[in-house]
């Protein structure tokens, strides 16, 4: 079999494992959602359908895919219906650079636990992310409704607002390994030499910034139903309304991977390799030890929503311009000098 075939191959299962994996992840963290508010708020949460309500994220798609797609006369029906696409390939393709694992020997070939190797990781996904922003504001738009049009203003102004201080964020952790390449940063965080230790300020302007990106609670403004019925998806129904849905929790994860990557040390499990493991089982405690650092950060992107109250619209300017973005370019003005003076 030629050599660009078996790459092929790999590639495709390795596709193939990650969207499985990502898109469980997703209906799981809905899940999770609904009994961690539940038992914030003292209430019971799904538990009617399987043990522990486990099957409930499998009867809510089953409940959307029949219900009646309902499309408004005055919308543009076209932008109606690509702009949840949009939002939904854009979250799902996110995850092509991240690396879940370092390497792992398989019928005597070595196979790196990343989709796509690519020197320029951050700046993709950085990019990508800044895309997903035209699905809300291109579904809030053809919605031809007032509210609907209001969720999707807000949305391209929030999103601008704290991608500034993200990415200046994630250019101190850029200067200080000299790379745009995931698996060089998670492999620099070797042992304890993680990035939320060396650099805690980029650390909480990414993960605040984080939270706006992803439309989560505080930061929730251009769905907020108390102002705007539904926001941005006001006008939408069935299985549509489930992409945008699904586009939202798929960023959480997403967010929360990115996150383990750049600051909590990606698959690192401190001095691992010194245990005398065989090589194998270090590439699954590597794997696991990543999905148990994600999903520590998607308890934790939930517990914050039911915890903190949401933010008036000016408030979420404000802290975005006048907070965020001050504390971005002072940790990397401190990181840059740092690494002067140490030369």
């Amino acid at each position: 079999m030629p050599e660009w075939l078996i790459s092929l191959i790999i590639t495709s299962v390795k596709i193939l494992i990650v969207e499985v994996v990502l898109l469980t992840a997703v209906a799981y963290s809905v899940y999770a959602e609904r009994r961690l508010s539940a038992f914030i708020q003292n209430r019971l949460g799904p538990n009617r359908v399987g043990p522990q309500g486990l099957f409930q994220p499998l009867v809510d798609v089953i409940k959307l895919v029949l219900k009646e797609d309902i499309v408004p006369d005055s919308a543009n029906k076209f932008i109606h219906s690509l702009a949840p696409g949009i939002s939904v390939a854009v979250a799902l393709s996110t995850f092509a650079v991240i690396p879940f694992g370092d390497k792992i020997i398989l019928f005597d070939r070595e196979i790196k636990l990343q989709i796509a190797d690519v020197n320029i990781g951050v700046l993709y996904i950085l990019a990508l992310l800044s895309l997903g922003v035209y699905g809300i504001t291109l579904s809030g738009w053809s919605s031809n409704n007032k509210y609907s049009l209001l969720g999707g203003l807000r949305a391209s102004a929030q999103m601008i607002s704290y991608e500034l201080a993200m990415g200046i964020s994630v250019l101190g952790i850029i200067l200080a390994n000299g790379t745009l390449e995931l698996d060089t940063i998670v492999a620099n965080q070797f042992g304890w030499k993680w990035n939320i230790i060396l650099q805690p300020l980029g650390f909480l302007t990414f993960l605040v910034s984080s939270f706006a990106e992803t439309n989560r609670t505080p930061f929730d403004l251009p769905e907020a139903e108390q102002e705007l019925v539904g926001g941005y998806h006001t006008e939408y129904s069935s299985m549509k309304f489930a992409l945008f849905f699904l586009a939202e929790y798929a960023n959480v994860v997403v967010a929360s991977a990115f996150i383990t990557t750049l600051f909590l040390g990606g698959w690192q499990f401190p001095y691992l390799q010194n245990f005398g493991l065989p090589a194998f089982w270090v590439s699954i405690i590597q794997v696991l030890t990543f999905c148990a650092k994600v999903f520590f950060m998607v308890i934790f992107f939930i517990w914050v929503r039911w915890t903190i109250p949401r933010f008036r619209y000016d408030q979420l300017m404000n802290l975005g311009w006048k907070v965020m973005l001050p504390i971005a370019l002072v940790n990397l003005v401190i990181t840059a000098a740092f690494l002067v003076l140490t030369k």
